[in-house]
């Protein structure tokens, strides 16, 4: 049992969504922006630095009772880019994720302890999963295609955005990267901020198709600057889903 237990926590985490360091940036960006109030609340339920549970999501997707939430890491958009729940209705979606994580913390108090951390670490996790490239799901072939990256064999192309943190960062630490990343003025954050989970799904579809102009549907051998070529936007999804997180934060726990 115990192997079983320490073969879990070893899983690969450049292989979960945004990596552990891409998840970590998330929250270092968010905690920026919280107010000494939220801060304060949080800690209440999580008296430990919150990158500790960065992919906790990822790492318990498949344990007893909490396994359906496997599904709730990536979504669909239609043409426009627009949220499309129809391929997903049936398991759910990171947009899902978001939105029972959203509706349980604005009315945290009425919830036990051990529930608010799990809403909390469903929030944490999917709001950085919602802006993953490879988590936004674009009409057409899936990217689950094997691939080749300056001559280092991929399992998939979604692999290689779920580790981009790592390629682009990996001599950095999350704190460092957050305050390089966090390069807003703060009329330009609120901008960032405005608007529904809707709207940020929209945004993310709108940004994230760039991905398909490097590298098209299928493409064995990628081009050879993908890394480089995705440094401005994981650096812009990773910032923004960080500013993003904190409104929320900042919405269920400055009372």
């Amino acid at each position: 049992m115990l192997i079983a237990v320490a073969a879990a926590a070893m899983v690969n985490q450049s292989a979960l969504a945004w990596g552990r360091l891409g998840h970590e940036i998330v929250i270092k960006v968010a905690e920026r922006h919280l107010t000494e109030r939220t801060k304060k609340n949080i800690a209440k339920y999580m008296p430990y630095d919150l990158k500790t549970d960065a992919v906790w999501m990822d790492i318990h997707r498949n344990d007893e009772g909490i396994a359906y939430t496997t599904s709730w890491h990536t979504y669909n958009v239609d043409a426009d880019h627009n949220y499309d729940p129809n391929p997903r209705l049936y398991k759910g979606d990171a947009i899902l994720g978001v939105r029972v994580a959203d509706y349980n913390l604005r009315q945290y108090e009425k919830l036990t302890d051990s529930a608010v951390v799990m809403n909390l670490r469903m929030i944490l996790h999917f709001v950085g999963d919602m802006h993953c490239p490879t988590h936004s799901y674009i009409p057409g072939p899936r990217c689950f295609w094997p691939c080749t990256l300056n001559g280092k064999q991929e399992k998939t192309f979604h692999g290689v955005y779920d580790k981009m943190p790592n390629m682009l960062y990996g001599k950095a630490s999350a704190e460092e990267m957050a305050e390089k990343l966090d390069n807003l003025g703060k009329s330009a954050v609120k901008k960032v901020q405005k608007g529904t989970v809707l709207d940020w799904v929209k945004e993310c579809g709108d940004n994230n198709c760039v991905i398909y102009e490097w590298n098209p549907f299928n493409t064995e051998v990628l081009n050879p600057n993908t890394v480089e070529l995705s440094r401005d936007l994981v650096g812009i999804q990773l910032r923004n889903a960080g500013y993003r997180l904190a409104r929320l934060l900042n919405e269920y726990f400055d009372e």
